[in-house]
This record gives C-alpha cells, structure tokens and sequence, in this order.
C-alpha cells in the first residue's frame, strides 16, 4: 500500500488530541518482556569498514548474539523513516 506525500502532510496536522486510540490496547511490561525484532529476510550485504563509537559497539554487543543484525536494523529503521520524509 502506498500513500501520497498529501495525505500523509493531512494525517501528520491531525492534533494528537483528535485521534481515537480507544481500541488499542495498552502496552504493558509484559508485553515488551515477550518483544522480539523481526528481521525481513535476507537482503544483500556490503561489509564496510565503518568509525562507529566503542560505546556504541559494546552496548549492542552486550544485548547479546545479532548485535551486527541489531545494529543494521536500527540503520534501516532510520534509512526508511528519512525516505518518508522526502
């Protein structure tokens, strides 16, 4: 499904206060104990030497095995967040 840059620019100026969220539940620390990324299949690679902050590095490290898949996700999440923009 695709939807214009119109009608997003039309749902982006809706007030926070006008959107009925009645049927959504909420999200409780249950919910995110059981929370798990899913990542789209495979897509094709470049390994590309990149600076990136140890801190970072070792804090992605620490959530355990996938933190490269991890990292790449947030990267993509970001990527396709600032393609919507355009």
């Amino acid at each position: 499904m695709t939807i214009s840059k119109e009608r997003l620019a039309e749902i982006a100026a809706i007030p926070d206060e006008e959107i009925d969220t009645s049927d959504i539940p909420e999200l409780d620390a249950a919910f995110f104990e059981k929370a798990r990324i899913v990542f789209p299949g495979s897509t094709p690679k470049d390994a590309v030497p990149a600076p990136i902050d140890a801190e970072i590095v070792e804090w992605f490290r620490a959530e355990g095995k996938g933190h490269v898949n991890r990292m790449n996700a947030v990267l993509r999440a970001y990527m396709l967040a600032r393609e919507a923009d355009k």
